[in-house]
Parts: C-alpha cells; structure tokens; sequence
C-alpha cells in the first residue's frame, strides 16, 4: 500500500521530465508526509501519515 495522508488523502504525483531536446522520462513528486502517532475516535492510539499543510491546518489529537 503507498503511503498517503491520513486526512486529505494526498499521494505522490508522476509524470515527466522534459529535457530541452523534449526526451520524456518518468518522475514522482512525494508528498510530505510526516509520520505521527494520533488517538482517534474510537480512543485507540494509532501511527499514521499526515501531510505537513494538514498537520499544521487540523487540530489531530496527538497520542
């Protein structure tokens, strides 16, 4: 499973890249994401994945 955000579900992004001369090749851009450890509504502790805009944008509960 690749990772994504917790709350906004945001994943890498792929396309190319493009030389001068117009080559494609393949790229990925990553999210930032950010390990950390919540409580969620059931009260259990858990580890997820949140990206950085979410983390500073939503008030998680942290653990």
């Amino acid at each position: 499973m690749s990772k994504s955000c917790y709350v906004t579900g945001k994943k890498n992004l792929f396309g190319n890249n493009r030389s001068f001369s117009m080559n494609a090749s393949r790229r990925k851009w990553k999210a930032n994401l950010q390990k950390i450890r919540i409580i969620d509504e059931n009260g259990e502790k858990k580890t997820v994945y949140v990206s950085a805009r979410a983390l500073k944008k939503h008030k998680l509960t942290r653990a």
